[in-house]
């Protein structure tokens, strides 16, 4: 496990923390309760190796429109604490050391040469056909204009019934993206109905956590886009990214043995593995699969990897994912965001 950056920052953000600033209340709502690794001192367990610039607090606006303190994060556009890949296996005699996984109906499947041979078979459609069948030789996007081509959502025809791949050595230079998380979380006034385009936050590992893969769109193209045993692929846009928390991820152990937490929500909630200590799942988790703990605070349970949904949705109101990292943070103007419902999370007080 690479060593965690512990030097120095935790003392800085401590300070800034309790220094004279905006107060989300002021705009919003009533700061919550937080867990021990809030944004204002989670900082110093991020992989040092996987950030493209040290870690700052920055002014901010949250999605519900509250002036706030936020941790700001440049991750590189992948992380260097684990290996990432593989991803499409080359012919249907590939076995699973050389493959990815796919996700379907809550269950974890190897993607391997005989998932491809079979998925005419596994989604009863004759029409898949990714592989020759003389040679084996499975269809691959091997450059970056064919994943550029097969990634978007309306798929370059001449790309449906390939298995879709992008590697790191496609991305532009200089990818790195910014996500500026408030150090108070604050309780969302109105809860939506999903994670949006903005992701579920980051890891301590140095990776995005992302909002549920779009396979329906993925396999009506006949494509299949496998994630790598840690449950990350890549896109052009936002580099390596994971939709399914595997064991990969560095773990900080969390108070009173509640298990461990993996990184941070955009709403700036802690996230923490899917099993307690005892290795068993909480029983009491809302809609968004958060829940209050005494001593802890309100934070999220990461979900099953099969489920395609690491969390349901975001309980506070969350920051911003930046392309820039000079750029300024207003959640609140973010265009595209999915429609807000009116439904709050058992046992919250959004007020």
């Amino acid at each position: 496990m690479k060593a965690l950056y512990l030097t120095g920052v935790a003392c800085f953000f401590m300070a800034a923390c309790g220094a004279p600033g905006n107060d989300p209340s002021e705009d919003a709502a009533e700061i919550s309760p937080q867990a021990i690794l809030s944004a204002q001192n989670a900082a110093q367990y991020f992989d040092r190796d996987s950030l493209a610039a040290d870690p700052k607090i920055v002014d901010c606006t949250l999605s519900g429109g509250a002036t706030a303190k936020c941790l700001s994060i440049t991750l590189k556009p992948a992380p260097e604490s684990f290996t990432i890949g593989p991803w499409c296996p080359r012919n249907i005699s590939d076995g699973p050391d050389v493959s990815g996984i796919w996700l379907e109906g809550g269950k974890v499947y190897d993607a391997d040469g005989a998932f491809i041979q079979n998925m005419s078979t596994f989604y009863d459609d004759s029409d898949w056909q990714m592989f020759d069948p003389a040679t084996g030789k499975i269809n691959i996007t091997d450059s970056k204009i064919s994943c550029a081509a097969a990634a978007r959502p309306d798929v370059d025809p001449q790309y449906q019934n390939h298995c879709v791949e992008c590697q790191i050595s496609y991305l532009d230079e200089g990818l790195s993206p910014t996500y500026v998380i408030p150090l108070h979380p604050v309780p969302a006034l109105n809860i939506a109905p999903r994670v949006d385009h903005g992701g579920v936050g980051v890891a301590f590992s140095g990776a995005r956590l992302d909002a549920s893969a779009p396979t329906d769109a993925i396999l009506a193209a006949h494509t299949v886009a496998p994630f790598d045993d840690c449950g990350g692929h890549v896109n052009l846009n936002a580099g390596y990214h994971i939709h399914a928390v595997m064991d990969c991820l560095t773990e900080v152990p969390g108070a009173g043995g509640h298990g461990s937490q993996i990184g941070l929500a955009m709403d700036g909630y802690g996230l923490f593995a899917r099993y307690l200590s005892g290795g068993v799942e909480p029983t009491d988790l809302d809609q968004c699969r958060g829940h209050e703990v005494d001593g802890i605070g309100y934070h999220y349970h990461v979900n099953a990897p099969g489920e395609n949904a690491i969390i349901g949705c975001h309980s506070g109101q969350t920051g911003c994912t930046l392309e820039d990292s000079g750029a300024v943070c207003d959640s609140s103007q973010v265009q595209g965001r999915p429609p807000r419902g009116n439904v709050p999370p058992p046992g919250r007080d959004n007020r």
